[in-house]
């Protein structure tokens, strides 16, 4: 009965009559625990249902790993399209990350594939770069070297080997969070609603068929099995093994997802600021919180030294934070003494003090080290809530996307719709109600109301608080940037499979209605989680065999057009200019050298791409001509959906937020800011189309469809030269 005690987070050796009848009340969810095989109890009963619960795990990964391939499949009949087809369908920076896959592939040796990668000299023109030092790609490393040095050459196809280890990774994504809904409620069932959310909340949760080889999409799955890790870390009764695997298992995981994602920074600092609270509020030791942060440290540090001492890692803003919690902790060791309104006030100045010195260190570092690299992503923070200017090029880029603006409101609809809103925000309220008590009896003195302490303590388990801060703050991530619901709505399943299959708030429920009791709570516990994914069979399986019934073809010929004429028609070793979401094409499908593409984490990269955008603006012919000759491109291509763009508002086309930059008037109708002037030349993409003589004389068509104009760059005449030169200086 004590091991049933712990598990519901009561200190094992003050046993209480009403401990008796939690600790039976827990019985009913401790049976499909898989802390009892882990406490030692290997009985018939605890294996049979642990088992049950691992094998429903793993099949449901495999059924959400293998409906996201399904998808993938019928939209773009991806088995029976040409490989040129199969490369367009990598679009923008999913793209560029596939060719360093394809380049490892080809080259004579992994040696050598290597090396070609610590030296490139394709992927930006005039320049010699490390792609390991620059970009996340150890991952396509990886891959390549596994494709060849397993024996599937003969039976898998190298694209295929890449697409079905994205998949597979969904497939770990799905099953971490089933475990972390299995921890938090002790039922197994949990875990099954949880992956029956992630798979129907599909729109919502992922998007891995259309977008493969994003970041995110490698990165994400182990950021799951980290948060699952925690949990089972900051449960009570682990033993003193056990919690040394956790905490290797926490720093593997979190090793993995940063070196898969750039962004790994900004969102271990949330999680930092989760530990931080948690701290705060007494609800974790010493030893826990500082292992956490260690976790961190060393999961970044580790990348840096595989990124060959990358400073963006060493300048990111959540090495200052935990530097400077730990620091400021050490110091303030009266933090957690006094009366309550003391301690209040105390942690209010550490807070103080945290902050201030994060962006102290923050600043001395980054200067220190001359960094810039992720400036844009403060400038693109600052204008989206207004503290800065909107005119900055970069960060209009950002703001302009839909994915970086707030979440819409028929998210949380499509989210009612499948059950997932209505568990969650009770849940959410209820133990956010119950975190606030509990951390305000932390901060009472000790003494007399020790007992009621340590009451709070175990009504709180420090595993449901980290997942509820987790939940919250991810929360609002989500809400202000659109793109980052794909890490907060998996574990929103998560949460909201707690709510249904534990006890909290059930029992506050059957309080209310005066019938709580051992027998109908456990009924409750059971009956809704099974009544629920009953109801979400009848409706939502006719639609999804409709979905996976549909089957559409890859079509885009214009673009196989393009890429088939840059492959036979053009030098290998010629550049290209153009977005950077073409280029990314261009580099995979034609191998040829790009003036500029889309990982824009460097700051010459970014001026360099707003340089040859300068294609779309309203520039002279000379201007534009020296512009792309000292980036040194051989052709320019001009696409027809930029130059006469309508997808996005007035003021958010490209060719508007070139023209502010400028300082230029916009297209069309509508206001513009007094400052801006009439330009003096024409938009280049549009009177190039006319053949010009002043465009004749420095440009050359070699190539156009209805989507795509190509156009080769001819050496100035020595008389043009002078005149020119100004202008492309002041680029």
């Amino acid at each position: 009965m004590t091991s049933l005690r712990q598990r519901k987070g009561s200190r094992g050796k003050e046993a209480s009559p009403p401990a008796e009848g939690q600790s039976q009340q827990s019985n009913c969810c401790t049976r499909h625990h898989p802390d009892k095989v882990l406490q030692g109890d290997w009985s018939w009963g605890a294996i049979i249902w642990t088992s049950v619960g691992w094998s429903v795990s793993v099949g449901l990964g495999l059924l959400g790993s293998i409906y996201v391939a399904t998808l993938h499949e019928n939209d773009l009949w991806f088995s029976n399209i040409k490989e040129v087809e199969r490369e367009i369908s990598f679009r923008t920076e999913c793209g560029l990350y596939y060719s360093y896959y394809k380049q490892m592939l080809q080259a004579p040796s992994i040696q050598e594939g290597l090396s070609e990668l610590i030296h490139d000299n394709l992927t930006e023109s005039r320049r010699t770069i490390n792609l390991l030092q620059r970009m996340n790609i150890y991952q396509e490393v990886f891959l390549s070297i596994l494709y060849r040095l397993l024996p599937l050459q003969a039976y898998l196809e190298p694209v295929y080997f890449y697409i079905y280890t994205v998949f597979s990774l969904q497939a770990v994504y799905v099953i971490a969070l089933y475990l972390t809904a299995w921890l938090l409620s002790g039922s197994w069932l949990a875990g099954t609603l949880t992956g029956v959310w992630y798979i129907l909340n599909r729109v919502d949760t992922t998007r891995v068929e259309f977008t493969i080889s994003l970041r995110e999409n490698w990165s994400l799955p182990f950021f799951a099995l980290q948060v699952t890790a925690i949990t089972c870390y900051l449960r009570p009764q682990l033993s003193t093994f056990q919690q040394k695997v956790m905490v290797w298992l926490m720093y593997v995981t979190t090793f993995c997802f940063c070196l898969t994602w750039q962004f790994n920074q900004f969102i271990l600092l949330v999680q930092a600021l989760v530990i931080y609270t948690l701290d705060c509020g007494d609800l974790l030791t010493t030893t826990q919180v500082t292992t956490l942060y260690l976790v961190q440290v060393s999961g970044l540090l580790s990348v840096w030294l595989l990124q060959f001492c990358n400073s963006m890692i060493l300048g990111s803003l959540v090495l200052s934070f935990v530097v400077a919690a730990l620091f400021v902790r050490h110091w303030q060791s009266a933090l957690k003494t006094g009366g309550l309104l003391v301690r209040l006030a105390r942690v209010l100045l550490h807070s103080v003090l945290v902050l201030l010195l994060t962006f102290i260190i923050n600043y001395l570092t980054k200067k220190a080290l001359q960094l810039r690299s992720d400036e844009h992503i403060f400038k693109f923070i600052k204008s989206k809530f207004a503290l800065g200017p909107t005119r900055d090029f970069d960060a209009s880029l950002y703001l302009c996307e839909e994915a970086f603006g707030r979440l819409p409101l028929d998210t949380m609809e499509r989210l009612a719709g499948t059950l997932l809103l209505y568990p969650y925000i009770p849940t959410v309220l209820l133990l956010s109600g119950t975190f606030v008590v509990a951390v305000l009896q932390n901060l009472r003195p000790k003494g007399g109301a020790a007992e009621e302490k340590r009451g709070a303590a175990a009504a709180f388990r420090p595993d449901v608080a980290y997942n509820l801060l987790h939940t919250v703050l991810y929360g609002l991530l989500a809400f202000s940037t659109m793109r980052m619901k794909y890490i907060w709505t998996g574990h929103m399943c998560a949460v909201a499979a707690y709510g249904v299959c534990g006890t909290e708030l059930w029992t506050l429920l059957l309080k209310a209605l005066r019938c709580d009791t051992k027998v109908l709570l456990r009924f409750v516990r059971y009956a809704v989680p099974v009544l629920m994914m009953g109801w979400l069979y009848y409706k939502f399986w006719p639609k999804l065999m409709e979905e996976l019934s549909e089957l559409r073809e890859f079509y885009d010929p214009d673009t196989v057009e393009l890429m088939t004429w840059i492959s036979t028609k053009t030098p290998k070793q010629a550049v290209f200019a153009g977005s950077m979401q073409l280029l990314a094409g261009i580099k995979l499908c034609t191998g040829r050298v790009l003036t500029n593409h889309p990982h824009y984490e460097d700051k010459d990269l970014r001026e360099r791409t707003r340089q040859v955008y300068q294609v779309y603006a309203r520039r002279s012919p000379e201007e534009v001509h020296g512009i792309l000759r000292a980036v040194g491109a051989d052709y320019v291509v001009l696409e027809n959906s930029i130059c006469y763009e309508r997808r996005h508002r007035r003021g958010c086309r490209l060719r508007d937020l070139l023209d502010l930059a400028n300082g230029h008037i916009m297209d069309g109708p509508g206001e513009n800011d007094p400052d801006l002037v009439p330009a003096s030349h024409p938009r280049f993409c549009e009177a190039i189309k006319t053949d010009a003589e002043a465009y004749t004389t420095l440009f050359t068509r070699t190539f156009q469809n209805k989507t795509f104009y190509v156009y080769r760059l001819k050496k100035k005449r020595k008389k043009s030269a002078k005149m020119s030169s100004e202008p492309g200086a002041k680029q």
